[in-house]
Order: C-alpha cells, then sequence, then structure tokens
C-alpha cells in the first residue's frame, strides 16, 4: 500500500516568510530553506532578525490571515486524498499553518511548535524530532507502507531520498544541480501524472 508525503510551502500554500518580509519589508527575511541548507542556522537567523525588529507572533500571524493556498491547490489536495493516503511533512509551525489548513480542508499535518512568551515573541522552536522528514518516511515504511514524496527545497531531500519515489516539483536552478537524482516536476498537471505512472491504481 503507497502513501504519499509532500512539503507544504511553495507546494501547496505561498511561502510564509517570503510574504511576511515583503509585507514588513525586512529582506532579511526573504531566506528560506531554498537559499540555506541548514535549517537550525536559517532559524536562529530568523529569530535575529525578528528581535530586531521587534516582530512578534501577532505581526506575523496578521500577515498569515491574507494568504490563500496557491491555484490548484485544494484541488490537487483533494485528488490525492482521494485516491491515497496523504501526509503533509512540513518545516513550518503549528502556530503559522493552521489557517492555511483550515483551506486545504485539514490533510494530516506533521510539523514542528514555536515557543512563544507572554509579550508574543518568538524566543524559540521545536522540532517534532530530529531530521523529521526522513524519519517521517522511515517510521511509514517500517509500516509497511511504500511513500512517494515530493518538495521544492533543500530540506526535502531527506525525505525524498528516504523514500521510495522522490520527486522535486517547481524546484529552483541549486536544488535541480544539486540533486539531479529526482525527477523534475513543474505543474500539478505533470506531478499527476507522474504520480499515476508510478502508482498504477491512480484515475
Amino acid at each position: 500500500m503507497w502513501i504519499i508525503c509532500a512539503d507544504l510551502e511553495g507546494v501547496f500554500t505561498p511561502e510564509i516568510w517570503i510574504n511576511v518580509a515583503k509585507k514588513t519589508g525586512i529582506e532579511k527575511l526573504k531566506l528560506t530553506t531554498r537559499d540555506i541548507k541548514d535549517y537550525d542556522e536559517l532559524m536562529r537567523y530568523r529569530l535575529k532578525v525578528l528581535d530586531e525588529n521587534n516582530l512578534k507572533i501577532k505581526d506575523i500571524q496578521d500577515v498569515i490571515a491574507t494568504l490563500e493556498p496557491l491555484d490548484g491547490a485544494l484541488d490537487f489536495v483533494r485528488w490525492l486524498r482521494s485516491h491515497c493516503p496523504f501526509a503533509i511533512v512540513s518545516d513550518t509551525f503549528i502556530e503559522f499553518a493552521q489557517p492555511l489548513m483550515d483551506q486545504l480542508e485539514n490533510p494530516m499535518l506533521l510539523c514542528h511548535s514555536l515557543k512563544i512568551d507572554a509579550s508574543g515573541r518568538i524566543t524559540d522552536y521545536r522540532l517534532r524530532q530530529p531530521d523529521p522528514k526522513r524519519r517521517t518516511v522511515e517510521a511509514f515504511r517500517s509500516l509497511e507502507y511504500k511513500v512517494l514524496a515530493f518538495g521544492d527545497s533543500y530540506n526535502d531531500v531527506p525525505m525524498l531520498e528516504a523514500a521510495d519515489i522522490g520527486i522535486l516539483f517547481r524546484p529552483p536552478e541549486n536544488v535541480i544541480a544539486d540533486y539531479p537524482q529526482f525527477a523534475v516536476t513543474h505543474s500539478i498537471d505533470e506531478l499527476k501524472t507522474l504520480i499515476s505512472s508510478h502508482l498504477d491504481y491512480i484515475d
């Protein structure tokens, strides 16, 4: 039996940090896992920038409240869920993601959480577990699932490597160049066709 694991931001939803950067004018917040491979390094950098600019959790949530899923994302989620077990495996935080997940009809989400003080300052973050994307796939495989995984960034690579089938979806050129072993898709229709070719019972 197959299960599909997928990234969230850049796949089904806009990049949250990029939109925070645009709305606040803080260019330093535009960096994502497409740019920096080490997730802890990226998050420490982000927390430092938030402190320097006195941005609190409400400031970020106010931006998120204006966002919608990417074009075609909800129909794609419905297509996946109607044919196969499906989980979103993300390095986002539940405090960020829930409004967007509501708009996607709440598929399973495995992600992290934030530490927030009484003033609303984000003081730290909690990983769900070390190397979470790889270990999620390994857990599903230990339950005798075959796993097809797709994502767009460096942080998705451990998930793609651990899966039976790994696919890059709308990745930047630097990720394509660094990981030529993965098939690359650039549209939902192209990705659906490739998924169907692997999971031959999917219409």
